[in-house]
């Protein structure tokens, strides 16, 4: 993917932009009300103590869970896919979602008394490394097709998971490793989600490096003749990625192929401008995220079907649809 300039928005597309926008917000905000509303338990008004106990215990944890995971994940796709130059790369089709899970273990396995936040940097680390040998395959291997890229991080991706369930399985840690790669939401109550709120400062994080993410997207060479540090701006992105990615597998879960499709739909309208495209993917990965969440509790209903299946089925659709719609040579 090669990054391009924009042209100067007019006024009155401008306003046209931040409309949409307003009403993108006003959707998470009407699905955000339909997930405190949505769940096991009844809501009653005439015991409204019991009834602020179940949204302030489970549900409202459970609806900011899913508003700060889906933005961020949405966004580490956007990084992604600026950095490697590739629409079609995220951290679950790159081998990140899966590093992170196999430090995650590593650390359980090694020190399983350690606190949670300990075992979210054996996490990032693994992430950061993982997301690093995928990029190292990368520029080791010729690429005559975006189809290559992704196929390159799936291949990578599973390896690393088969090598993650072996070792699961023989320190008798498999259904935790389940739990990590599939997201579920069942379990996200107050006490146990607040670690979520680091994925704010990544967003923030992104937002002030979005104008050198963007540079970086146009090659090595334009980012040095314009005075950037490309291999510092590299290292930074991929570590937000990492952290991000990590505190969503160990809090929430795996979300498949959402920081795929969010940011392709995204860069119809607005282009490949970070700056100008975070608010929108913010709002549309917790959005995306928000409505599958609901469906996964009402298909079933009292039952549940965890975030991940509904995800992925969803997902993988979509990503089908893009390949088999891009097949353009890689810049």
């Amino acid at each position: 993917m090669t990054a391009r300039a924009l042209p100067v928005v007019p006024r009155r597309e401008r306003t046209a932009n931040a409309a949409a926008l307003i009403a993108c917000a006003a959707a998470v905000a009407v699905l955000a009300a339909c997930s405190l509303a949505v769940g096991v338990g009844r809501l009653s008004l005439s015991d409204p103590a019991a009834s602020w106990d179940l949204i302030s215990q489970s549900r409202l944890p459970r609806t900011v869970a899913l508003i700060l995971a889906g933005a961020a994940m949405a966004i580490c796709g956007v990084v992604m896919q600026m950095l490697t130059r590739n629409r079609f790369v995220e951290p679950s089709t790159a081998g990140t979602t899966e590093s992170a899970a196999f430090g995650l273990l590593i650390a359980t396995l090694v020190a399983p008394g350690l606190p949670i936040w300990a075992k979210m940097l054996f996490g990032t680390a693994a992430a950061v490394a993982g997301t690093a040998l995928f990029i190292s395959i990368l520029r080791a291997v010729p690429m005559r097709n975006v189809l290559i890229v992704p196929l390159i991080g799936l291949m990578l991706g599973g390896i690393i998971s088969s090598v993650t369930t072996f070792i699961a399985y023989q320190g008798n840690l498999s259904q935790g490793l389940g739990a990590w790669m599939s997201a579920d939401l069942s379990g996200v109550v107050k006490g146990r989600y607040e670690m979520l709120w680091l994925l704010a400062l990544v967003v923030i994080a992104v937002w002030i490096m979005a104008d050198r993410f963007t540079v970086a997207g146009l090659g090595e060479d334009f980012t040095t003749n314009l005075g950037l540090n490309h291999r510092r701006v590299m290292t930074i992105g991929l570590s937000l990625v990492a952290l991000a990615t990590s505190v969503v597998v160990i809090i929430v879960g795996a979300i498949p192929f959402l920081g795929l499709i969010v940011p392709n739909i995204v860069a119809l309208f607005i282009g490949d401008n970070i700056r100008r495209a975070i608010p929108w993917v913010a709002f549309l990965g917790s959005g995306i995220v928000l409505a599958c969440d609901i469906v996964g509790r009402l298909v079933r209903y009292p039952y549940e079907v965890p975030l991940g299946v509904v995800m992925g089925i969803a997902g993988s659709l979509i990503f089908l649809i893009l390949l088999l719609k891009r097949s353009t040579p890689v810049d």
